[in-house]
């Protein structure tokens, strides 16, 4: 699979991006042994950029396959890791690189970012975070620094923050999960700020080609959109079988065929991460969500017709589909 450069750093990707929430506690709660597997599969067949975060807890994964690939040979150089951390503080992102070095077993980890940074205030909360982030990169404990986000007013800030390396934005063909400030962003005002980033030297990786799963019937779509978007230097894809590492693969080698359908008769809407607003509940034309005691929304699984109007009305991107 070819190399393409994030960016002006001097970091090398493949196309094609592992994400390994997929494989992690909040969706497949696969065994390490398991997931590991499936890490060493992508590697072996061309994926060299894996993301990960401090709170997917895949670190474990990452080391399992990434050891494994390297004693059997299916590797030669190790991969490109992005990891990230929702810290506030200039102490807790240096816990969180800290954490990151010694459960990887490394000494520099390639990419860092802040987690999911929100229209301001958040980003003047965080700026203690930041500093700590680029006081290791200039230690060359990390080799790149930036943000993931949902916001278009958060990529288009990158886009005029020198410090910033790399973006990790979220973009689709439907704009599900896109924000701007506290109102809801289209894919077209998000693709003019991930152009502007690739403008400013900036390397960016996309993630939620398929919407948090809700697109992946239409995934040649999907890829199609994402892939060919000015700006986008790779596509993180959650993968969490040996199958889809296969049809990732084979998309971004082009051996993929153009009437491919994907298999989503086993797919279930899930909320992952919800905070309570109870948006999904008003929309939901069938009434099969419900709050529970704790305030998050749930699914009645047995009533639901998985016709998908709740995952555009979140605002978090908290309604997925695996």
């Amino acid at each position: 699979m070819e190399k393409r450069r994030l960016g002006k750093t001097d970091i090398y990707v493949s196309p094609l991006a592992l994400g390994t929430l997929t494989i992690g506690h909040h969706q497949l709660n696969l065994p390490v042994a398991d997931g590991g597997e499936i890490i060493k599969y992508a590697l072996k067949n061309g994926v060299n950029f894996i993301d990960t975060a401090q709170s997917y807890k895949t670190y474990p994964y990452l080391k399992e396959g990434i050891d494994s690939a390297f004693k059997d040979g299916s590797i030669k150089e190790y991969p490109v890791i992005s990891t990230k951390s929702r810290a506030t503080s200039h102490e807790q992102m240096k816990d969180a690189v800290n954490e990151a070095l010694s459960e990887l077993g490394i000494t520099t980890i390639d990419i860092f970012l802040l987690h999911e940074v929100r229209e301001d205030p958040d980003w003047q909360n965080r700026s203690g975070a930041w500093e700590c982030l680029q006081e290791y990169k200039a230690r060359g404990i990390i080799r790149a620094i930036g943000v993931s986000t949902h916001h278009i007013d958060v990529v288009e800030r990158m886009a005029e923050t020198p410090a910033c390396d790399v973006v990790f934005p979220l973009i689709n063909y439907a704009g599900l999960g896109i924000r701007k400030g506290p109102e809801i962003g289209s894919a077209e005002e998000m693709a003019m700020m991930i152009a502007r980033c690739a403008d400013a030297g900036k390397g960016v990786y996309a993630m939620k080609a398929f919407g948090g799963g809700n697109l992946t019937k239409h995934y040649i779509r999907a890829l199609d959109y994402v892939d060919t978007l000015k700006g986008i230097d790779s596509v993180m894809i959650g993968m969490g079988t040996v199958k889809e590492v296969d049809t990732a693969v084979a998309y971004f080698e082009g051996r993929l065929s153009k009437e491919f359908q994907a298999d989503v008769s086993k797919k279930r809407i899930r909320i992952v991460g919800c905070e309570g607003c109870g948006t999904c509940i008003n929309v939901c034309p069938n009434k099969v969500i419900y709050q529970k005691e704790n305030g998050e929304a749930e699914i009645d699984h047995d009533r639901c017709l998985t016709c998908g109007y709740c995952a555009p009305a979140c605002p978090v991107r908290a309604i997925v589909m695996w």
